[in-house]
């Protein structure tokens, strides 16, 4: 028998079963540790507080690093079973295209990291940064602080990278740039030889770099080593302290990354949650990062959501929506999520920041 899909329920009127999908193998699967660990602070934190809407949240798991069908199916079957009531999902768009044709309208469905924007099925709240709010202001001030003017554009090959480049393309032609090459590499990829013998050919200023977890620390340790790697930046929408460290700070010269927050940002609200994510894990605990951040942040964006839906249907939620984490976002379904933007250039072992992009609407 199906469930109603107006308001979000459960077997159980007591408990709130979430449903984290998350990646635990494959190239993204280098996430999996800090998204649980944030995961699980988030969940921690809200029980203390009273649960959501007085229900206790109990947190599922699930690899999300599988093919998007077999995700697509484990979420449907156990949606349909009455096991999962919501889900908060850190895995790459196609998984997210996926599962949101299988549940999407069906229950909540928070998809927390960055992405290529233009998400519009009902009960799918996208709340991570977009090409045009995280990667435009960035390749625009670093062009324009290092006189950048030849692109070479990589990454895997699916949605996100391409989808991405395109709005990279098209802006960078309104400043005068060019896009002087372009690779789509499979998950898993382990050889850049001929990549970096292309992009030496290519007299490239700089590279956009798209590829997910294990993948862009292989470019990136194989591009440190090169001769080019003293000549041409490299700038990721994807690197955070986590890939850094597996990079390696010997091969980090030159390595820009933007993103919605970094660890090391010098504010109240971020300095109380690295103190409790601290406490709470040790030195021994995953590293902190972006990704398992976003899980943080749409943990506590399904609690806001939920006390919503509590006098409207969260189907049709397109108001702003504030909800608690380390910074001060707000979401509404029509213009997605609000934050400042953080340039940071690598340093070591560290990602030092160099500029930020407020944001406004």
């Amino acid at each position: 028998m199906r469930r109603s899909t107006s308001s979000i329920s459960s077997k159980r009127s007591d408990l709130l079963s979430v449903g984290l999908f998350i990646p635990t193998s494959g190239a993204a699967g280098i996430w999996g540790p800090s998204c649980r660990a944030c995961a699980e602070i988030a969940s921690a934190e809200i029980n203390q507080a009273g649960g959501i809407n007085g229900r206790e949240v109990v947190l599922k798991i699930f690899d999300a690093g599988d093919t998007p069908a077999m995700v697509a199916g484990t979420a449907e079957d156990c949606f349909f079973d009455g096991e999962i009531d919501a889900i908060v999902g850190m895995h790459t768009s196609d998984v997210r295209e996926a599962l949101a044709g299988a549940i999407g309208s069906k229950l909540p469905y928070v998809y927390t990291p960055l992405y290529e924007g233009g998400e519009r099925t009902p009960g799918v709240f996208c709340i991570g940064e977009t090409p045009a709010m995280q990667l435009l202001p960035a390749a625009s001030g670093l062009s324009e602080r290092y006189k950048l003017k030849r692109w070479y554009l990589v990454g895997n090959d699916y949605i996100w990278p391409r989808a991405s480049n395109a709005v990279f393309r098209k802006n960078l032609a309104t400043t005068g740039g060019t896009v002087c090459g372009e690779k789509y590499l499979p998950f898993g990829t382990t050889d850049f030889d001929a990549l970096l013998e292309d992009i030496t050919a290519s007299k490239a200023d700089a590279v956009l770099v798209s590829l997910v977890g294990s993948d862009t620390i292989q470019f990136n340790k194989q591009f440190g080593r090169s001769k080019i790697a003293q000549k041409i930046l490299r700038l990721s929408c994807a690197i955070e302290e986590n890939v850094l460290l597996g990079i390696g700070a010997d091969y980090s010269d030159g390595l820009f990354a933007v993103s919605g927050y970094f660890s090391d940002i010098n504010t109240a609200k971020n300095n109380s949650f690295k103190e409790r994510y601290h406490t709470r894990y040790g030195a021994p605990g995953p590293q902190l990062n972006s990704i398992g951040q976003s899980i943080y942040e749409g943990m506590h964006f399904l609690k806001a959501l939920s006390v919503e839906s509590e006098t409207t249907d969260w189907r049709l939620a397109d108001q702003n929506i504030a909800y608690d984490g380390t910074r001060d976002a707000v979401f509404s379904a029509s213009h997605g999520m609000n934050s400042t933007i953080f340039l940071a250039e690598a340093h070591g072992h560290n990602l030092k920041v160099v500029e930020n992009y407020p944001l406004s609407r």
